[in-house]
């Protein structure tokens, strides 16, 4: 069995936040969304992979050492909206109460990521507002090297692109097998993606049909395998894709072209 830790596509609603006098603000209702569920579901439901889905906040307070072992105990790891700076900081930068006591550097998650995948494991980047360079440049993942792994190339600027009409997706590589059985003219329509660039020496499967931008790239570097989905797998871009037929054989595919013996 597969084992595949999916960091990403949590949120905490806090409020209603009601103001009953000009002294008095309070907070009533705290909700958490796990979004990643559909895409967790999509993975187990064959019995052949285990999933981990994990907050973004659970990754970012790692200490120093668990992420290593995380990557040993898994076959695949999955990013969806995770910025940069859940890679390249630590909690511990903004404890004061460390400060001079010792010297603050911690093993940086980002080298621990590109060397993972050298030597034969899996990964998946998938877009949403802070995925690529993500919105007003948040995501970041371009500035970082984590650009030595990714199978396209990020933008310096926002790269959001939107539409409430929606955007379609159309096969480039018609015989890869991630779409084996798939018929993207069925996929519903998806209200936003990341605007990237094809990579050389990686593959563009498909593409998002009205501006011909990357929808889906694979790669391999060293050892493993690497795939970019460009939009999300979750609400909001991703409300009507997770109610889409052929989502759970889609991602299914995917997990298994991964893991494929590579030459």
């Amino acid at each position: 069995m597969a084992k595949i830790y999916y960091v990403g596509d949590w949120a905490v609603m806090i409020g209603p936040v009601f103001a009953e006098t000009p002294f008095n603000y309070a907070v009533k209702g705290t909700d958490i969304f796990n979004y990643g569920k559909w895409l967790k579901e999509a993975l187990e439901v064959s019995g052949k992979h285990e999933v981990q889905s994990v907050p973004v906040w659970e990754f970012y307070r790692l200490a120093p050492g668990e992420y290593e072992k995380i990557i040993d105990q898994n076959d695949i790891i999955i990013f969806s909206d995770v910025e940069a700076k859940n890679f390249q900081l630590a909690p511990s930068f903004f404890d004061r109460n460390q400060f001079g006591t010792k010297t603050l550097t911690f093993p940086d998650r980002i080298r621990l990521t590109v060397e993972a995948l050298h030597r034969g494991k899996q990964l998946m980047f998938l877009g949403g507002w802070l995925s690529f360079n993500g919105e007003m440049g948040k995501g970041g993942w371009g500035r970082t090297g984590l650009k030595e792994i990714l199978p396209v190339e990020c933008l310096e600027y926002e790269d959001l692109c939107e539409s409430t009409e929606g955007w379609t997706a159309i096969s480039v590589l018609k015989n890869h097998p991630v779409l084996n059985g798939i018929d993207l003219l069925s996929m519903p329509p998806i209200l936003g993606y990341n605007k990237v660039k094809p990579r050389e020496n990686c593959e563009v499967v498909a593409v998002w049909k009205e501006t011909n931008d990357p929808m889906l790239a694979v790669g391999q570097f060293g050892k493993g395998r690497v795939l970019a989905y460009t939009s999300d797998p979750a609400p909001h871009w991703g409300c009507n894709f997770v109610y889409w037929n052929q989502y759970q054989k889609f991602w299914q595919n995917i997990i298994e072209w991964l893991l494929t013996p590579k030459n």
